[in-house]
């Protein structure tokens, strides 16, 4: 069994910077990581469902991390970089980021995955870790993933992580119609 979230450091505000499972080590990006951002948010395959996360340039790429970076500093949390254990070559990326889905303030489930990191199971353990921190550490905010109907290896990562369909909270998203995955919802 994979452990789900490993916290070594005191400070609670600075032990979501780092979770660990069994094979993977979750990391807050660093500017260090801008060509690995820009590597796998420019792989046609890495986008295909969601073609207006793709980036061009490295330019881009570090306006990316700074937004990121700019969560971590304003709630503590954000999005991981995706290593395994002793190597660092980042894999992907898999975080949580508040949003708001139809009047409800809710937290998105992020994981995107460099092809040659696909079928390893690495998004699915990087996803149930990131989703049992968040209904942990942020429990006053539902967590949802927005798959689109035809990425069937998002909706597997999204159910193993812990997350239900929601197909009353399903609309139109950024690159077309999202089925919506939750956790935590309100009663």
């Amino acid at each position: 069994m994979t452990q789900l979230y490993d916290l070594h450091m005191s400070d609670q505000s600075l032990a979501s910077e780092h979770l660990h499972t069994s094979r993977l080590s979750l990391q807050r990006p660093t500017e260090a990581d801008i060509d690995a951002i820009l590597a796998i948010h420019r792989d046609p395959e890495a986008c295909l469902h969601n073609p207006s996360d793709a980036l061009t340039g490295l330019d881009e790429a570090g306006e990316l991390y700074r937004r990121w970076n700019d969560q971590w500093q304003q709630c503590g949390y954000g999005y991981w970089v995706v290593r395994r254990h002793g190597s660092a070559l980042q894999l992907g990326f898999c975080g949580i980021k508040p949003m708001e889905l139809q009047g409800m303030k809710v937290l998105n489930l992020f994981y995107r995955f460099a092809p040659s990191a696909w079928g390893q199971g690495f998004a699915s353990e990087a996803a149930t870790t990131v989703a049992a921190w968040a209904l942990r550490h942020v429990p006053g905010l539902p967590l949802i993933a927005r798959v689109r109907p035809d990425n069937i290896a998002s909706q597997r990562v999204a159910v193993r992580a812990g997350l239900t369909r929601a197909e009353h909270l399903d609309g139109a998203g950024y690159d077309g119609f999202d089925w919506i995955y939750a956790a935590g919802l309100p009663r």
